[in-house]
């Protein structure tokens, strides 16, 4: 018998390790969700420069761009104080608790989300292997579980969902079905270009009879993405699914926080929670949705 073949009877093995090995994306995610929006703007910022100039070479450096900075270079650092933290700092929350959520240098607070973040990665990445097993299927399932967090705190924290994330994803799942891994390649190209043509369409008709736009063209992407992995039926339920809990979380605002209805609500974390669980349990969901709809 061969180690895989091994592990794949042993999930006592395995899904704690698929914890363990979330926390340590989880940990990364970090980096990706509070530095990929600040190259976004640098990144716009020297196109709009260029533009402007007409002349790349001649451009002054801005002074943010004079150190190299991107999901590698600098060390993670206290942004109080500058101090550089180091890896026994850097453990996944394990470090959190033994310096009691403050900086080890000048001992200013450090925001939960982190070991929050990590910790809903091991979760969700043990969850997937607990329902997919020690398969193919699960190890593509854990890139775009944590991709789909990634989108979702950076939609929530500056109602973005960076192509750099959604676009390959969507080429990664036509490629996978290709072998059929989620669903036939047919089903998944159909599932992408009715994705993306859905959303467009509420978003056009939205802004024709209100003169505002409802959402952002991320949001296209992400559900032409959804599509591309998990076809074209699971789209009805995704879209079902995030609409509900997103009018519901954003009636609950307005009535408990007294939030301005004119503040736009990222729409992209409800539609990456429906798609997760579309991915997860897609084919129950979509069964008992057609059988109630009275098309099963």
């Amino acid at each position: 018998m061969t180690v895989i073949a091994t592990l794949q009877h042993f999930p006592a093995f395995y899904i704690p390790a698929a914890g363990v090995l979330g926390l340590i994306v989880g940990s990364f995610l970090n980096v990706v969700i509070h530095r990929l929006p600040i190259m976004m703007e640098r990144q716009w910022h020297r196109q709009c420069r260029e533009f402007l100039t007409g002349a790349s070479e001649t451009l002054p450096q801005h002074p943010l761009e004079e150190e190299r900075y991107d999901l590698i270079s600098p060390g993670s650092r206290c942004p109080h104080c500058g101090h550089h933290i180091r890896a026994v700092e850097n453990i996944p929350v394990i470090s959190y608790l033994v310096l009691r959520g403050r900086c080890a240098s000048c001992k200013a607070p450090i925001s939960p989300r982190y070991p929050l973040i990590e910790l809903t990665a091991a979760v969700l990445s043990m969850v997937v292997v607990w329902q997919l097993g020690f398969t193919p299927a699960a190890g593509a399932a854990l890139v775009l579980t944590w991709s789909l967090l990634s989108l979702s705190a950076i939609d929530i924290d500056h109602q973005i969902l960076p192509d750099v994330i959604t676009l390959p994803l969507l080429w990664v799942g036509l490629l996978l079905n290709l072998y059929g891994l989620f669903t036939d390649i047919h089903t998944g190209v159909i599932g992408a270009v009715a994705g993306y043509l859905s959303l467009w369409t509420v978003y056009k008709a939205f802004k024709w009879f209100t003169g505002k736009e409802g959402m952002g063209y991320g949001d296209f992407k992400l559900l032409a993405m959804l599509g591309a992995w998990l076809g074209w039926q699971a789209l009805p339920v995704v879209i079902l699914l995030s609409s509900l809990v997103g009018a519901v979380v954003g009636i609950a605002l307005i009535a408990i926080r007294g939030q301005d209805r004119n503040i736009p609500i990222p729409f992209g974390p409800y539609l990456a929670a429906a798609g997760w669980l579309a991915l997860l349990w897609g084919k129950d969901i979509t069964s008992y949705y057609f059988s109630v709809m009275g098309l099963g």
